[in-house]
């Protein structure tokens, strides 16, 4: 097996994080039409709409730029948008249900952003009403937010609550003051300690932290203090992420030089370092950057098989139908992806017309349902079975045979198993089945793997 080291120079490569197949770079947008969505939507609803539906809410706005951050944001201090957002969410779930000829069953919300907590409570709870009033509740739901430590209130986490919610995950990413600065995200460990109680104190079941290793100027030192501070607290569940440094797309990057980060090597041991602090504490590897309490049910999926992952990433709900709504949000059919429209006025004046927002998509065809529950195998059960490597092209046998040299895969009689090792590079794994991989000539479409 090579050294860690010698892992890192060979996989440290841009990779998908396949939250799905294809990955977005790869749709194919020739065949897609809003009139071809609508029909597909229709289609999958038949198929999968009784296990009911997940929504995933885009709230894109917040009151300044964490530099770090790759997501779709809109910056600005104006809150009088937040009505016009709100109404236009409920709007596109109409017009959903429009097409679905009857009020869905939801069965899991996720707040996303941006800064959900950017919105106030009363315009979050208008907003949810609103999406309650055209669809029903499943017996057993599963509400979660993001939220920013300087911003949620108590009375966002009580009118949550109130409404259903019992996760939330706040944006950590670091406790260190010099990191916090170099990516415009400062939030005393105070304000962290607060919300932590608060949620705790109203009813909250599940806490998940957001943390991030590989930031500007961050240090062993950095990612200690980190950890102390995950240690006081205790929340449920860990989100422990590579930093991305994408500056071709994300141009808030180019705040730092790429002196300023850890070296690949350095940034393997600050993650190292990261997960033997959370193995200390109790805390169990799931899968892809995601750790857990033994309590905890995304753990107990794992353990039972039911893990699936999907563009919010780990969740225990195995459902088919993923509606997003909101600006640049992705839908997620089992059949077809559709994403909106990814400017803030433009998926406004769509809506507001009464249109559904998407602007592109993918169809699938069966070839790419099949990889892609193979994709969803690895990354859920860390684990492939041998008939599906007796089935694989001498080529794809190839890389798994040097995967398994290199001590990422382990193998015995029935199945591949990812080695501890091997977790670092869980999407190096994932790659192998990805017949799109390696064919991009541009290769700043995706983050280095490690």
């Amino acid at each position: 097996m090579k050294k860690i080291d010698q892992l890192i120079e060979k996989y440290d490569k841009p990779v998908p994080r396949y939250t799905s197949y294809p990955a977005v770079p790869d749709w194919q947008l020739d065949s897609f039409t809003i009139d071809a969505w609508k029909a597909v939507l229709r289609l999958a609803y038949e198929q999968y709409g009784e296990d009911g539906i997940s929504l995933y809410v885009h709230l894109p706005y917040c009151e300044s730029l964490c530099t770090y951050c790759g997501c779709n944001t809109r910056i600005t201090v104006n809150h009088a948008v937040e009505l016009p957002y709100v109404q236009a969410i409920i709007e596109e779930f109409k017009l959903i249900n429009a097409e679905l000829g009857h009020k869905p069953t939801i069965k899991e919300i996720h707040l996303g952003g941006g800064t959900p907590t950017f919105f106030s409570p009363e315009h979050l709870k208008l907003m949810i009403s609103g999406l309650f009033a055209e669809a029903t509740l499943a017996e057993e739901i599963e509400f979660s937010f993001e939220g920013h430590p300087n911003n949620t209130t108590e009375e966002h986490l009580q009118k949550l609550y109130d409404l259903g919610f019992r996760r939330v995950s706040f944006g950590i990413q670091g406790s260190d003051e010099k990191v916090q600065k170099a990516i415009n995200r400062i939030q005393p460990d105070e304000s962290v300690i607060k919300v932590v109680k608060w949620a705790r104190a109203i009813g909250f079941t599940s806490v998940n932290f957001d943390l991030i290793y590989g930031l500007p100027f961050q240090t062993s030192e950095s990612i200690t203090k980190t950890m102390a501070l995950v240690k006081a607290l205790k929340p449920d569940r860990i989100a422990y992420y590579s930093y991305a440094h994408v500056p071709w797309k994300r141009p808030g990057q180019r705040a730092y030089s790429e002196l300023d980060l850890p070296t690949p090597k350095q940034k393997h041991e600050l993650n190292q370092l990261g997960q033997q602090l959370l193995k200390e504490m109790g805390y169990l590897a799931i899968g892809m950057d995601h750790f857990a309490l033994a309590e905890d049910e995304l753990f107990k999926a794992l353990g039972k098989g039911d893990l699936h992952r999907n563009f919010m990433g780990y969740t225990t709900n195995p459902g088919k139908l993923l509606v997003g709504l909101g600006v640049s949000s992705i839908s997620d059919v089992a059949i077809a992806y559709g994403q909106n429209a990814k400017t803030v006025e433009q998926y406004l004046e769509q809506i507001n017309n009464g249109e559904l927002a998407k602007f592109k998509g993918h169809m699938m065809t069966p070839e790419q349902i099949r990889v892609k529950e193979q994709i969803l195998e690895v990354a859920c059960q860390k684990q492939f079975s041998k008939e599906l490597y007796d089935g694989l092209s001498i080529e794809r046998k190839a890389q798994i045979d040097g995967l398994a040299e290199d001590g990422i895969l382990e193998m015995n009689e029935k199945s591949f198993n990812v080695s501890e090792i091997g977790t670092q590079f869980l999407r190096n794994v994932c790659a192998v089945f990805d017949p799109n991989h390696g064919t991009h000539k541009e290769q700043k479409l995706f983050s280095k793997a490690v």
